[in-house]
């Protein structure tokens, strides 16, 4: 009696074993999964730090979540192509209203949230301010934008919570007609804040203005470039060393004299 006791008892924790590292693989596998289907133009809340950054010190908390007044942020689901947990937004269906106090930020207990990326200092103090938010940049499609086919609309300009800085409007001459102009939306990457306000309020059926993750739609300049016009960075040469101290540079200024230019 004892002896079948024991053998079913053995039976048992050997089957609870194997459910147990079954789960385990699961988790792992889903963990796996989650992190490779992960989407690469995945908009995070105000003051999110470079997506690597992000995904390390990101908990899963929920705290921002919890914190945003228009329901802006979710947490992604185990089938959604976002890392699974972590905060994003969708602007089509509820963008980022730039809360002044930015209450998702200060909640985040990990820094992934990260205050000092929207601090500013004014009369001596430091605070956060809404305008140096980075979500993403606004990007028209010109192919899609009513605008830019004649038909007057202006919907993600006045949608702009930066108006006349993050989009302008352009006026052009209609070469086709010689009687109309374009009013054309232009968005300044510089300001644009990636709220998504804009392309909530677009009137076409898929928005012709998209919100993308920065990294992804903008250029990137090196460090030997130079903008004449701005004082700021002209400052950069003051270090550039032209010419090898005690060298012969009488060649060089034959060359540009010699009017062969």
């Amino acid at each position: 009696m004892q002896t079948i006791n024991k053998d079913r008892r053995n039976a048992i924790l050997k089957t609870a074993q194997s459910i147990g590292i079954f789960a385990f693989s699961g988790l792992i596998w889903s963990a796996y999964i989650s992190k490779a289907k992960a989407s690469n133009f995945t908009l995070r809340p105000p003051g999110a730090r470079n997506e690597d950054e992000f995904l390390k010190l990101c908990i899963k908390c929920g705290r921002c979540v919890t914190f945003c007044p228009f329901n802006t942020l979710k947490l992604a689901r185990p089938n959604d192509d976002i890392a699974t947990g972590t905060p994003y937004f969708k602007p089509r269906e509820i963008p980022c209203y730039m809360c002044v106090d930015i209450p998702c930020v200060p909640v985040c207990p990990t820094n992934a949230l990260d205050e000092k990326l929207l601090n500013v200092v004014e009369n001596d103090k430091e605070m956060m301010d809404i305008r140096k938010a980075k979500m993403g940049v606004a990007i028209v499609d010109m192919e899609s934008c009513v605008a830019y086919w004649g038909i007057q609309c202006d919907a993600c300009y006045r949608a702009c919570p930066l108006l006349d800085e993050a989009i302008k409007l352009e006026y052009k001459q209609n070469d086709r007609t010689n009687k109309h102009s374009f009013l054309l939306p232009v968005v300044d990457s510089t300001k644009c804040t990636g709220c998504g306000l804009c392309e909530r309020s677009c009137i076409t059926k898929k928005a012709a203005i998209m919100v993308l993750p920065r990294d992804k739609v903008l250029g990137s300049i090196d460090t030997n470039y130079i903008k004449g016009w701005d004082k700021n960075d002209e400052i950069r040469l003051n270090d550039v060393n032209v010419m090898p101290k005690n060298s012969d540079n009488s060649s060089a200024i034959d060359y540009l004299n010699s009017g062969e230019l």
